[in-house]
């Protein structure tokens, strides 16, 4: 069986490297990994394989003599963290594999800013399109890899959009190295500077929200809000229960409005994305208004008609539909066409729209249909006394494919 060490050598540093992981490299007599982790390993009596690709380790490996060959395969920081052991492990499930540890940029950095590390949310931003904003908005201490396009100016751009361009930032670049650098400045600051693509940040912000525990149904006046109608608390609360949105979800909000439903799912669905789709023009501002408000960064905001613009959207998971200018069924047709198993909510304020809908899903007996009838009343100070004022009744739409 043929063996391989996967080891972790650290930021790249070879003093850095724990004597059990410097032990396994000189044991290995095959090295694989990039050319600047392999620079200080590489000797005369040692087969070198520059190279990061995963089907290519594999390829390499199987054309080795297990008898005589014993792997190396170098990755930067600990095996454990964002690494590409954890990849390629699962592709030598033939081989006997061996585990070393080393010290993550994620330790060594902190230790260079002299502050501890176990209270900071961790997130890459290395080809992933995690929530940044909202993470750094909830949290007062972030550390994140960035990568690709997320450059840390990029990522400093994105939080001075958003109103963090006082936050205190820094950046490690080259870590260990002899051109090893650390910046330090606000976001506004950093956001017009230059760093290598694979740079770590460390964003501090003492005025993070607490907002590990999330309940649906905010308050409206947390929104900027005209004459554009909005869909109320109590109405807005009840109907994303009925559609149920999960973390990981791509969402629509068809007639958005002022984007309370929409930014209401963003929150809820943090590793997900939320295309809102509204055509009138002042509504379109109030969105992107208060999605900058309430930290709604994984939201699309689409302008035009909804029953043409979802024909180039994602395929959703769930749709929640405030508005649909007279066009529902081809909307419903559309939405189906691309996901069979999408979750819906309508919510109808006229019996016209109510019976358009019941009027869709008639025949359709794989479809199962719940309506509620929503009437909420509110109270009104009236000198010393509180008097109930009756909001519009709205039907509750909910349709699910059965056995979901």
């Amino acid at each position: 069986m043929q063996r391989v060490n996967i080891i972790g050598i650290g930021p790249g540093n070879p003093e850095l490297l724990t004597k059990e992981a410097a032990l396994a490299i000189e044991q290995s007599n095959v090295l694989i990994g990039d050319s600047r982790m392999l620079a200080d390993y590489a000797t005369k009596q040692k087969k070198i394989f520059e190279t990061i690709s995963t089907a290519k380790i594999v390829e390499i490996i199987n054309g080795l003599e297990p008898q005589k060959d014993t792997v190396g395969i170098l990755v930067s920081g600990d095996i454990g963290f964002f690494s590409l052991a954890k990849t390629i492990a699962d592709k030598l499930s033939d081989c006997e594999v061996k585990r070393f540890c080393g010290i993550s940029s994620l330790v060594y950095f902190a230790q260079k800013l002299n502050m501890p590390w176990d209270d900071a949310k961790i997130i890459s931003m290395h080809g992933r399109n995690n929530n940044f904003v909202a993470s750094v908005a909830q949290n007062t201490k972030v550390f994140a890899l960035t990568g690709g396009e997320n450059s840390p100016s990029k990522l400093c751009k994105e939080l001075c959009e958003f109103g963090y361009s006082d936050l205190h930032i820094s950046v490690g670049e080259n870590l260990s190295y002899a051109d090893e650098k650390i910046t330090k400045g606000f976001a506004s600051e950093i956001c017009n500077m230059e760093f290598p693509s694979l740079s770590v940040m460390m964003i501090l912000n003492e005025q993070a929200l607490d907002n590990g525990h999330y309940v649906h149904g905010l308050p409206d006046d947390a929104f900027v809000r005209t004459k554009v109608p909005m869909t109320k608390q109590e109405v807005r609360s009840i109907s994303l229960s009925k559609l149920s949105p999960k973390s990981s979800d791509i969402i629509y909000d068809i007639g958005a409005g002022t984007g309370s439903v929409s930014i209401e799912l963003a929150l809820i669905a943090k590793n997900g994305k939320v295309w809102a789709f509204e055509r009138n023009p002042e509504a379109v501002e109030l969105i992107k208004k208060n999605s900058k408000k309430l930290n709604a960064q994984n939201l699309a905001i689409i302008e035009g008609e909804a029953s043409a613009e979802i024909k180039e959207a994602p395929a959703p998971d769930c749709v929640f539909i405030g508005g649909s200018g007279g066009n529902l069924h081809s909307m419903l047709d559309t939405i189906y066409l691309k996901n069979k198993d999408a979750r819906l909510v309508i919510n109808a304020i006229t019996v016209e729209t109510l019976a358009s809908a019941l009027d869709y899903y008639k025949n359709k007996s794989d479809y199962e249909i719940e309506i509620v009838n929503v009437f909420c009343a509110r109270s009104q100070k009236i000198a010393s006394y509180n008097l109930m004022k009756a909001q519009n009744p709205v039907y509750v739409i909910s349709a699910n494919r059965k056995g979901e």
